[in-house]
């Protein structure tokens, strides 16, 4: 897979759990919670999502083949901006797995675009502290 491909892979993944608008190659419209993408043809799940007439659907699933446009208003969160403020305070114990959406800090500190999901002590408690402080100056 080429550098291109991979890139273009990680932005899609980065929609996952975010709002987005799918435009069908009919026309139809969606706009749900994307939680599911299948990579090799792009189908789709979308969750609580409604379609231009504003019916509510639970769950739609869509084959790539007739996606023709995804659109999200959403900034995708910058997880690699985040790993490099971790750098600055843990150096050389930072490691970023942008395509799996986490950094892992120290070897025992799970970091997402969520918070802390994995460790405990005053480590993880200097991580927690460095990405709200992050969260802060990102909405700003």
């Amino acid at each position: 897979m080429s550098v291109a491909q991979r890139k273009y892979f990680t932005e899609v993944a980065a929609l996952a759990e975010k709002t987005v608008a799918v435009v069908t190659t009919t026309g139809k419209t969606f706009n749900g919670t994307l939680i599911g993408i299948n990579p090799e043809n792009l189908s789709l799940c979308l969750a609580d999502a409604k379609d231009e007439t504003a019916k509510l659907s639970h769950r739609v699933f869509l084959n790539g083949s007739v996606v023709a446009h995804i659109a999200t208003a959403e900034k995708p969160f910058d997880l690699k901006a985040l790993a490099g403020r971790m750098e600055k305070v843990f150096p050389t114990m930072v490691k970023l797995y942008e395509d799996q959406g986490f950094i892992w800090v120290m070897d025992k500190v799970k970091l997402t675009e969520k918070g802390v999901t994995e460790g405990s002590g005053p480590a993880a408690d200097r991580v927690q502290k460095v990405y709200l402080q992050f969260m802060s100056d990102f909405k700003s």
